[in-house]
């Protein structure tokens, strides 16, 4: 299974190092979809990375490195003429323009007001949380998610643990993923 179905990881959900991992999973071989971020993206990730959450320069370079050599595909170029054609918010006009650009069909954010739906309709682009999209991946593959989500908590500490994490970004996922989990 190889989807097209490309998705502009906003810099807020590149943050979250639990949250970051399952999505990135979901598009590791079988794909359930093609992550897509830029350079700007990423600055923002490494500038949140280290200056709110006090991670080390060495240590966001790897993470940078590391993306750089699973998902060479994901970084999207040549946008940059596009931002002044966007109309949603100006900090976030950059992650909408690289999005128009590789021709996303989603952006996922934790910062929806700044993607507003008029915004977005014009280039066929929309914006979803992390959990609402978590959902939609599951609902189209429930499988393929719980298989990588059990991979995942057998790398950290147990399903227990990952859920108790998540439940802080995607409650609602967790919430399924649960009832899933649990037979019911």
């Amino acid at each position: 299974m190889i989807s097209g179905y490309q998705v502009v990881l906003d810099a807020c959900v590149l943050v979250n190092a639990a949250l970051r991992d399952t999505l990135l999973r979901l598009a590791e071989p079988p794909h359930l979809y093609l992550p897509r971020w830029s350079q700007d993206i990423m600055l923002e990730t490494r500038r949140t990375l280290e200056n709110r959450l006090h991670l080390a320069p060495a240590q966001t370079a790897h993470l940078t490195e590391e993306l750089e050599t699973h998902f060479a595909d994901a970084w999207v170029e040549g946008y940059e003429a596009l931002i002044p054609a966007m109309s949603n918010h100006p900090k976030d006009r950059h992650v909408l323009a690289a999005a128009v650009r590789c021709g996303a069909q989603t952006i996922v954010t934790f910062n929806l007001k700044d993607f507003p739906a008029d915004a977005l309709a014009q280039w066929n682009v929309e914006a979803q949380s992390p959990d609402e999209f978590l959902i939609h991946q599951y609902h189209l593959q429930p499988k393929v998610v719980i298989e990588k989500i059990k991979e995942q908590a057998a790398q950290h500490g147990g399903m227990e643990r990952l859920l108790t994490i998540h439940c802080k970004t995607v409650p609602e996922f967790v919430s399924l993923l649960r009832i899933e989990l649990s037979g019911g």
